[in-house]
């Protein structure tokens, strides 16, 4: 069946958002002396304000509604905040790729609950391609070792990544993608300044050196405001049970850019993950029509 204008759109944004989410493990490494959390509530800081600059820049929009912002509250509560504590938490108690295997059944997730939020059947298709998706996911990864604390916080860190996108969805056709990820990412920050102002007292004040300083300033414009807003306008476009098939390009992107920055090898398992991923992917989004672009 040949692929719409809408659903090649929406592949493009949403497989470019999860490369640019996945080329984070490129510079992450330089942050493991900075504090994380203060590190993440500037980012979202900056990133905010920079999405709702340019949406000022074009026409005017009605404020949200209290229960649109209680929902943003939501979202950013759990899709940002939520995950990076959980995530931070998970990784304390277990092995990276436990952790990664655990969070890459977004996917499945979002391909069975975002149609059963609509009050849709989900489609056998996509929900096929899901766990192949979340399958080949798991071969990149491999398992590895890890606590049942640490299953807990990565099935946490699973579960807000998947508000991420679920929250979002009755949000974008008022809000639209630019708008509603700059007031999320605004909504995040203070939760997670205040988080680390518990966690990691005066050592949240220190400034970055200048490397740290160069690679929060990549996360900020890339990993959050342009990767956010792509990933949203993704989801109007094909929806969410569809636009999830692309989270699994998230550690396929962080695997293949080790060789590529000489920072790790390909092996093997990596190479079938990512075949399996592919093929997934590519199949599952011309299961059907596009949904309607949004923003």
């Amino acid at each position: 069946m040949p692929i719409d204008a809408n659903t090649l759109r929406g592949s493009l944004c949403a497989a470019a958002a999860m490369v640019a989410v996945g080329s984070s493990a490129a510079v992450s490494p330089v942050l493991t002396g900075y504090p994380l959390l203060s590190g993440q509530a500037w980012r979202y800081l900056v990133a905010g304000l920079i999405l709702l600059l340019a949406h000022r820049a074009g026409a005017p929009a009605a404020r949200p509604t209290p229960a649109q912002w209680t929902r943003i509250l939501l979202l950013a509560a759990t899709g940002m905040a939520g995950f990076n504590v959980c995530l931070l938490k998970a990784v304390q108690h277990a092995d990276p790729s436990t952790v990664g295997a655990v969070v890459g059944a977004a996917p499945v997730v979002l391909a069975l609950a975002g149609p059963l939020g609509a009050a849709r059947r989900p489609s056998t298709r996509v929900a096929v391609c899901a766990l192949v998706t979340t399958a080949g996911v798991c071969v990149i990864q491999t398992f590895g070792a890890g606590s049942a604390t640490g299953l807990l916080y990565a099935l946490g860190a699973l579960a807000c990544e998947c508000c991420f996108s679920l929250l979002a969805v009755g949000l974008l056709p008022a809000l639209g993608p630019r708008r509603l990820s700059g007031l999320a990412c605004l909504a995040a920050a203070p939760l997670l300044g205040l988080a680390a102002a518990l966690t990691e007292g005066a050592a949240a004040l220190r400034l970055p050196t200048r490397t740290e300083g160069l690679a929060l300033v990549y996360l900020t414009l890339v990993v959050t405001a342009l990767a956010f807003f792509l990933w949203y306008r993704g989801i109007g476009l094909l929806g969410v049970d569809r636009a999830g098939l692309f989270a699994g390009i998230v550690p396929l992107t962080a695997v293949l850019l080790g060789p590529v920055l000489g920072t790790g090898r390909l092996a093997p398992s990596a190479l079938l993950g990512a075949a399996m991923v592919g093929a997934a992917v590519l199949y599952g989004v011309g299961s059907g029509p596009a949904a309607r672009a949004e923003g």
